[in-house]
């Protein structure tokens, strides 16, 4: 049977409806979906009054899979559903991982998951890895309820998560702004999160937008020398300004090595040569060319910039670009190293 890939929009979809499976088996490399899910479960599905008898948090270090097994046929005491949440589930599962003919831990959940107890929730938190699919216990469950693979989010979805959280707060915020998070924090979710959720607490009621001055002054990242603005300043050819960056870059080469810079700007270049060529020179076509899943920086990014660079410059920038890179490694390079390299490319892309 193909396997079922269930998103995380749709189990939370699911159990903001009310919706729930006997057992939800989440694993994987992001823990912030993992917590995420197994948190709304534990917070919402009981009430607070119903959770001191029928809600059971636990470790898979401190228990085995019969004692969860056992638990999870009894039936809620004053409730219509009992919790199970395992955390750590992958130090439980791994007790049998290398001795299939003992009965162990994915046996003993494979038999009770041939007819599980219609009351109960399971739910089991694996990080850092996954179950093997050839196994009968994964294919169980999902066949009785949800196996859910929390997958590493790659850069160009940061932003779109950064949306979706300001959504959920009722808040929103600039490219600018988003931009500034993504560079600072990168792909790692939970610290997204909690620096999201450190903004929207610190923000009064009645104010929606976080502003980059309020995201600087709370979180503490430059919205003056941050590549954004870098790349802002060369889409816009503010000469003075990407040269006061790039004077600063030069002055900080340790946190912004030319490396990064280059790889930045060959990112930025290269999508617009791709822009350059879009059948559809709209936001929505230039946005389906390059993959993008909204247009907010389409405008400011890429219209402008077509319009401030060629695409026969863009193809000259690009191949800039990587001669610098590879003079800064070390190819080509004078007895002065990578001295200089962000100037004198920066002086081309602008002149």
């Amino acid at each position: 049977m193909a396997v079922q890939q269930t998103t995380y929009r749709q189990i939370m979809s699911d159990l903001g409806n009310g919706k729930y499976s006997p057992i939800y088996y989440l694993m994987g490399d992001e823990p912030f979906f993992i917590d995420a899910i197994s948190e709304y479960i534990r917070q919402h599905v009981l009430k607070p009054e119903e959770q001191d008898f029928n809600q059971l948090v636990v470790y898979g270090n401190d228990i085995t899979m019969q004692s969860i097994v056992e638990r999870a046929k009894a039936y809620p005491m004053g409730a219509d559903k009992q919790v199970i949440i395992v955390r750590e589930a992958q130090n439980l599962m791994k007790k049998d991982s290398d001795n299939e003919e003992q009965i162990g831990a994915a046996d003993i959940l494979s038999y009770y998951l041939q007819s599980p107890n219609p009351s109960t929730i399971l739910v089991f938190c694996h990080k850092h890895g996954t179950l093997d699919r050839r196994r009968k216990v994964t294919g169980l469950i999902e066949k009785t309820g949800i196996l859910f693979e929390s997958k590493k989010v790659k850069e160009d979805a940061v932003p779109a998560f950064i949306q979706e959280c300001l959504n959920s707060y009722g808040k929103t915020m600039s490219a600018k702004g988003i931009s500034m998070l993504t560079e600072s924090i990168g792909a790692d979710l939970c610290q997204l999160d909690a620096e999201i959720q450190k903004l929207v607490t610190a923000m009064p009621a009645d104010v929606n937008e976080i502003t980059p001055e309020f995201i600087e002054s709370l979180v503490g990242i430059s919205k003056d020398f941050n590549t954004y603005e870098f790349q802002d300043a060369i889409v816009s050819k503010n000469i003075y300004k990407a040269n006061q960056i790039a004077s600063y870059y030069e002055s900080n080469s340790k946190t912004y090595p030319i490396q990064l810079l280059t790889a930045t700007l060959f990112s930025y270049f290269s999508n617009l040569m791709l822009a350059h060529y879009s059948p559809d020179k709209s936001e929505h076509g230039i946005a389906e060319q390059l993959g993008l899943k909204s247009t907010w920086k389409v405008r400011e990014n890429y219209i402008e910039g077509m319009k401030n660079y060629s695409a026969g410059k863009t193809l000259q920038i690009i191949a800039a670009i990587r001669k610098t890179d590879a003079k800064s490694k070390g190819v080509g390079a004078t007895a002065n190293g990578s001295e200089g390299l962000l100037r004198e490319l920066l002086f081309f892309i602008l002149h």
